[in-house]
């Protein structure tokens, strides 16, 4: 593995420790029988880890590097002592990321034991530490010495890039599945997370919807799904990257995209990131791994994980981080098919999608609960169809030996969570609930959607 990855013969020099994690023991020779306890990995960090450089002597340091909420004690600042110490109840400097020096009284220090948290009366340089009492402190900033207050570099915070809607659900299912679904649940979760996610925002709209802004699709993805688990159900838009006016421009953000894959599908790379707007940077290869380095706007990201996933087989390996704003180069391809939308609402039946599965890829298979205005599958072309998954066979008493049975059913493309959030357009919603992931059309009935569509060109009737 270590030369498949290409690394050098320095990389090969390194300490053994034999362990069974079932057991808990380890030893330094491969025998079971001779093994007590975990300790010798213990020995071999300290043996061979460089302790952290600190001066215990100087004035204190304290490098915030995470946040955690807490209903009792407020808000958390985690982070490791650069110098001096810290204990329980005493004044210290928060110096924020604006320079801004404000004085604080600790009301609380804690050391890790394990996963938990536990109080102690100090903390001295090299180890990480809890404390509360510092309502607005963020991830970067730093906690200092009242009398020498002197701050550490800043840990830069990307600003967001992509943003969606979040709206409370107002499906013919809505409030069936999910526990928490009303707009003073959903606001008082988004703003929660803005706690500890220092690079989220979230904007309240006139009409009580919020617009959350992120890193990237990944990032809001991740907020998604961990909603959904906690029992919350509601629906969002499509992302939508956000832009910038510099000096007079309207500006898109870019990323510095990093990619190793094997040299066999370097091709369908270089191929997929061109189409996308994609520039190369650099290109390298050893030992039959291509290193890939592009400059691509971040619109030209969106849906594309799926896609690396299948072209590489799984072997590729993806990292991104945003580079800057840039002129938008434009000529985007738009999504070159429609939707099939379900035109009654009911359980869908056999005969209804056999008679449907020739126009396009389905998502649901028989005895499934589906709704009018609900996407029930991916057109292959690029207009969108209303069609009735839930028609049953007529019955009557002309009927054939055999009659239906050679007739196949194509398996249905199952989508989840980030698969629905490639593949809606700019007219549909994703439908997220505890137990279902449902895209549907922003408009429930084929009329609204025509008049929508005529409102959207301008047209006017008169009647």
């Amino acid at each position: 593995m270590f030369l498949d990855l290409g690394a050098g013969e320095h990389s090969f020099n390194f300490p053994v420790v034999y362990a069974s994690g079932r057991d808990g023991k380890a030893g330094l020779e491969p025998d079971l029988a001779k093994m007590e306890n975990i300790n010798p990995i213990f020995d071999a960090i300290i043996e061979h880890i460089p302790s952290p450089i600190v001066n215990a002597e100087k004035p204190l340091q304290m490098l915030v590097t995470s946040i955690a909420p807490d209903d009792f004690k407020g808000r958390i600042a985690i982070g490791r002592i650069h110098s001096g110490s810290i204990k329980a109840g005493q004044e210290i400097m928060h110096i924020n990321r604006q320079g801004v020096q404000k004085k604080f009284r600790i009301t609380s220090l804690m050391t890790f034991t394990g996963l938990n948290r536990a109080e102690t009366a100090e903390v001295k340089a090299g180890d990480i530490c809890a404390v509360s009492g510092i309502a607005d402190v963020t991830i970067g900033e730093t906690i200092a010495d009242p009398e020498n207050p002197e701050a550490l570099p800043l840990i830069n915070i990307d600003e967001p890039t992509v943003k969606m809607t979040f709206m409370v659900n107002d499906s013919p299912f809505a409030g069936k599945e999910g526990q928490f679904s009303t707009t003073r649940q959903i606001r008082e979760r988004l703003f929660k997370e803005l706690e500890t996610d220092v690079s989220l925002r979230v904007e309240e709209t006139e009409n009580l919807n919020w617009i959350v802004s992120g890193r990237g699709e990944l990032h809001l993805a991740i907020l998604i799904e961990r909603m959904r688990r906690e029992g919350y159900e509601f629906a969002v838009s499509r992302p939508q990257v956000i832009t910038r006016e510099i000096n007079g421009k309207m500006m898109t953000p870019y990323e510095k995209v990093f990619i190793e894959v094997p040299e066999q599908y370097q091709g369908a790379i270089m191929q997929k990131m061109g189409e996308r707007k994609g520039e190369v940077k650099e290109m390298r290869a050893a030992n039959g791994i291509s290193f890939l380095e592009f400059i691509i706007p971040t619109k030209g990201l969106f849906g594309y994980k799926s896609e690396f996933l299948t072209d590489t087989k799984g072997l590729g390996i993806i990292n991104t981080v945003f580079y800057q704003y840039l002129p938008d180069p434009g000529n985007w391809k738009e999504r070159a098919h429609g939707s099939l939308i379900s035109c009654e609402t009911g359980p869908t039946n056999l005969y209804g999608l056999r008679n449907v599965q020739d126009r396009g890829t389905l998502f649901f298979e028989p005895a499934v609960q589906v709704y009018q205005g609900q996407v029930v599958g991916q057109n292959s072309r690029e207009n969108d169809i209303w069609v009735n998954v839930c028609k049953e066979k007529a019955l009557s008493n002309m009927r054939s030996k055999g009659e239906g049975s050679k007739e196949h059913f194509n398996v249905p493309k199952k989508m989840e969570l980030e698969d629905a959030l490639e593949y809606i357009g700019d007219d549909e919603l994703v439908e997220i609930t505890p137990k279902n992931v449902r895209i549907r059309k922003l408009h429930l009935t084929e009329v609204d959607a025509k008049r929508a569509e005529r409102a959207a060109a301008g047209i006017k009737f008169d009647y």
